[in-house]
């Protein structure tokens, strides 16, 4: 069982940004930049192009719709769009606020982040 499997079924808190009976979205506790998130299908598989073509439809219109929301609700140009695969597996999404392209450089330092300021930046995205 992989850790976002974990995180699905409330074994392991996370910050949910936003959900559905079939998707998850939650900040990454290791971001990129402030505000990077993690798009995920509840069901575990491993590999993005092993879901069936439904799944794998559904996953993008969910993250089209969280990604709207970030963009209204951060200070960003754009909401970049990730998938690496090699980190956990479980297939997931990054979705990554921009404003250079070096914000998506997986390779750079990734921020250290307090549970107090993911919760500041999960409230910034579902304030109304």
């Amino acid at each position: 069982m992989t850790i976002f499997s974990k995180i699905v079924n409330g074994e392991i808190p996370c910050y949910k940004i936003h959900e559905n009976e079939q998707y998850l979205a939650f900040l990454d506790v290791f971001p990129l930049v402030e505000g990077h998130v993690l798009v995920i299908p509840k069901v575990e598989v491993d590999y993005l192009f092993d879901l069936d073509d439904h799944s794998y439809s559904g996953l993008f219109l969910f993250a089209k719709e969280v990604a709207l929301l970030m963009k209204q609700k951060l200070d960003c140009k754009k909401i970049g769009v990730a998938v690496i695969g090699l980190e956990v597996p479980h297939a997931h999404i990054h979705l990554v606020p921009l404003n250079h392209v070096g914000d998506i450089n997986f390779e750079k330092e990734k921020l250290k982040v307090t549970p107090d300021q993911l919760a500041a930046i999960q409230k910034q995205i579902l304030q109304s």
